[in-house]
């Protein structure tokens, strides 16, 4: 390999040079051209806006994929440019486990059944936070990346060029001075003083050349800022879409699991599944119990509302009723409650009117 000699002995006198500059910096023993105020501002303001980006970032990460392995998986992928291979969430997974358990157990049980419905509304949460994670990483965190990889090393790398720059002014204002008093000493006009001065001379011109790149640079951190907010707006209205997505979701769940409590009234293996170890108790019901949910069911029509007891609720969601038993709900409107021995915890006799009927305490918000 062709070494230039004298390039590579010109390069080691200018780091040695540089480094007695910034060792007699350190120690105060020599002079250090300072930043006009301005620009020590700015150069604050990159520092903090890369400190805080960073951070920023890496916590959206982890707040987006929490599975440390799994970043890391993406992380190798991206590096050597390689789509990541597509598995199901969490969300997805579960419920595609809770309706396998479904097909297992019998769809047509009350437990398969809500099995199904439930595993279907996880794999649609699953979607829905798969859609949400690529909005983000695209809208979000690409941006925040390309700045971390893109712009701030390139702020780096002429800010470390600048101090570069400021060693060589510094170490040549030195060497000027030391000619102009060797001198004075010896009472004649030196070419070291000429050879000293013509240096100083280039020096503070690369220098001044250096700053005004650097300053540049370092001013279009506000278009930084400008960009990061409306990044920052789109990932809020991803977040919301989502979590309104969501909740969605879970309001129509919600809805068609309200009317499961009415097969579990009449189902003798309830009993069993919730306590007791003698399967003997728990062949039939006590009489009176028995009677009170035939009531519940069968002539809710025959239920008086108690003398005391009575409270007003307000309906928090439309409810279509299963059966003649049951009561139909219009969110927002108020309604009499009040409970009759026997009756499902789950379930509040309501009056509107002429109008009686079983309803869900999940769509109530209960007034005193």
């Amino acid at each position: 390999m062709d070494f230039n000699v004298k390039k590579l002995a010109s390069d080691a006198g200018v780091f040695f040079t540089r480094a007695v500059q910034f060792t007699g910096e350190k120690f105060g023993q020599v002079e250090k051209t300072e930043l006009d105020a301005h620009f020590e501002n700015l150069l604050s303001r990159a520092d903090s806006t890369k400190n805080w980006t960073e951070k920023i970032f890496r916590q959206t990460e982890v707040l987006l994929q929490p599975n440390p392995s799994a970043r890391i998986e993406e992380f190798l992928y991206e590096k050597l440019d390689r789509t990541v291979p597509s598995r199901p969430n969490n969300g997805e997974l579960l419920g595609h486990y809770m309706q396998d358990a479904a097909k297992d157990f019998g769809p047509g049980t009350p437990y398969g059944s809500t099995l199904i419905k439930v595993g279907d509304c996880e794999r649609r949460l699953g979607g829905a936070q798969r859609e949400f994670l690529q909005t983000s990483a695209i809208s979000f965190l690409a941006p925040l990346r390309n700045f971390l990889e893109g712009d701030w090393r390139t702020i780096s790398k002429e800010r470390r060029l600048l101090e570069n720059r400021r060693l060589d002014l510094d170490s040549s204002k030195a060497r000027l001075k030391k000619a102009k008093l060797a001198e004075s000493k010896a009472a004649l006009w030196s070419e070291e003083v000429d050879k000293a001065a013509h240096e100083l001379r280039v020096a503070q011109t690369e220098f001044d050349r250096q700053a005004e790149v650097t300053r540049l640079l370092l001013e279009g951190i506000s278009s930084t800022h400008v960009n990061h907010l409306r990044c920052l707006h789109e990932f809020v209205e991803a977040q919301t879409a989502y979590y309104k997505q969501c909740y969605l979701h879970m309001q129509d769940l919600q809805k068609e699991l309200g009317r499961f409590p009415n097969a579990f009234a009449g189902n003798p293996g309830l009993s069993m599944a919730s306590g007791g170890s003698s399967p003997q108790g728990n062949a039939t019901l006590p009489q009176d119990a028995a009677s009170a949910v035939e009531t519940d069911t069968l002539k809710i029509e025959e239920v008086q509302a108690p003398a005391t007891g009575t409270r007003k609720a307000k309906v928090l969601y439309d409810y279509d009723a299963a059966d003649t038993s049951e009561l139909s709900l219009l969110a927002d409107e108020l309604i009499t409650v009040y409970t009759v021995p026997g009756m499902d915890s789950d379930w509040l006799v309501g009056e509107r009117g002429n109008q009686k009927g079983r309803v869900p305490v999940t769509y109530l918000e209960l007034l005193s």
